[in-house]
């Protein structure tokens, strides 16, 4: 008899773990470079780390609130159909799920351009090891929750471990080549406007810390969520905002800014300058660790969006149904497909472009969200309140709102997709409710 109710089975310990998972990727390791070209200066990178690492922080205490206050699986989607109904909740749920999807494909196809540079022999089956990567990753999560979870809390401590340890090699080890400095960077640096370049640093940071929220998306299968989601999603954010500046530190401590500023693979770079020639191996085993650890998240909370949205009446019903083991394994199944066209027909890359500006729409319907509820609903049981409430969430939705202008700003035509997304929606959810 087919289920179609997620098993209670998780606690902080996960909670932690794929906070960490779903947000600390490939992006620590590869835009500390972009990131210092665009500023130029040691105290504007830390600073836009940190401003980018508090508004995660603060704005994990206003989803805590809404997580226990409505402990289902779905995330921005249960929030945004609580609280402005049934079309809102549909358009942010496929922004959310479409989103995280391309995120998906765009890892997997990255993951087989690892493995290419350690077995030569791959390069010429980019696509089909890609899939691969994605049709052992649904066989996986297959067997169930437990398993999924495990693996989650292991790839989730390898990476911690694994940028802890550059961290002390960068501050251990004395540099066997002399650090060259590019002029060419330092002009680069010197001519680009300082607040064009910390606009862009911040857009560059913001991606680096998407998967802040990752932990509220299991508040149905948490065995205690409001005891849980607070520790969960604060220790969570609070070690993703350390590793971040400690890696950064690590880098500005072995590269000069101006080499730093020239760095396509900023980690790689420090650590060849470290341990010489042919090192850098130790870095790419580090990225595909963490691209790993991204997937599995991404496998465990992306379907979980349609699955809440299916028991709502507002995708397919049979993405509702839940294995022996808790997981949503149609759900699984449609997630996973939809990557793997996105990377037969090459549209992750697009897609992964207009991402950012639907995850930004996500975060400032959540900040909406709790505004709202805590008008239409102020009787519903909040076992959590929201921190420096309403100051802090009217502050975090402004940020939203004012940084998905500049998302606008910056990359127009991207930008455009995402808004006739948003303008094809209605029809579309208009025959989705016929149906």
């Amino acid at each position: 008899m087919a289920q179609n109710q997620l098993k209670k089975l998780l606690g902080v310990g996960f909670g932690i773990a794929v906070t960490i998972g779903g947000t600390i990727g490939t992006g620590i390791l590869r835009k500390p470079g972009p990131i210092a070209e665009a500023v130029g200066s040691p105290f504007l990178i830390i600073a836009v780390w940190l401003i980018v690492g508090l508004y995660a922080l603060v704005g994990s205490l206003s989803v805590i609130e809404l997580g226990t206050m409505v402990p289902k699986a779905g995330g921005w989607y249960v929030y945004a159909r609580r609280a402005f109904g049934n079309y809102v909740g549909f358009v942010i749920g496929i922004s959310a799920w479409l989103g995280s999807v391309s995120a998906m494909a765009f890892g997997a196809a990255v993951m087989s351009e690892y493995l290419a540079l350690l077995i030569p022999t791959l390069a010429n089956y980019q696509k089909a090891v890609a899939i691969g990567v994605l049709v052992a990753f649904v066989g996986f999560h297959w067997l169930g929750v437990r398993s999924a979870s495990r693996a989650q809390e292991v790839m989730s401590l390898l990476k911690a471990v694994g940028l802890l340890a550059f961290v002390i090699l960068c501050f251990a080890v004395t540099p066997q080549t002399p650090v060259v400095v590019s002029t060419e960077s330092v002009r680069t640096v010197a001519q680009g406007g300082v607040w064009l370049g910390v606009l862009s640093a911040l857009q560059s940071v913001f991606y680096t810390y998407d998967g802040w929220h990752t932990a509220a998306y299991f508040t149905e299968e948490d065995v205690n969520p409001s005891r849980n989601l607070p520790r969960s999603m604060v220790s969570g954010v609070l070690l993703i905002i350390g590793i971040y500046i400690l890696v950064n530190v690590a880098l500005l401590y072995v590269l000069p800014v101006s080499t730093l500023a020239g760095s396509k693979l900023a980690a790689a770079d420090a650590v060849q300058v470290l341990l010489g020639p042919g090192s850098a191996q130790v870095v790419t085993f580090l990225l595909m660790i963490s691209i790993l650890g991204i997937i599995n998240a991404q496998m465990m909370f992306n379907p979980r969006v349609i699955f809440a949205m299916g028991r709502d009446g507002l995708f397919f019903s049979f993405v509702t149904y839940v294995n022996s083991g808790g997981t949503p394994a149609y759900a699984v199944v449609v997630t996973a497909l939809t990557s793997v066209a996105m990377i037969l027909t090459n549209t992750y890359n697009q897609l992964s472009d207009i991402a950012t500006f639907f995850f930004v729409l996500c975060y400032a319907s959540c900040f909406a969200a709790l505004i709202r509820l805590r008008h239409t609903e102020p009787d519903l049981a909040r076992p959590v309140r929201a921190w420096g409430y309403p100051f802090s969430t009217w502050s975090l939705l402004i940020a939203s709102l004012a940084f998905l202008a500049g998302v606008v700003i910056g990359d127009f035509s991207s930008s455009l997709y995402a808004v006739g997304f948003i303008i094809v929606s209605y029809p579309i959810y208009r025959l989705v409710i016929r149906s």
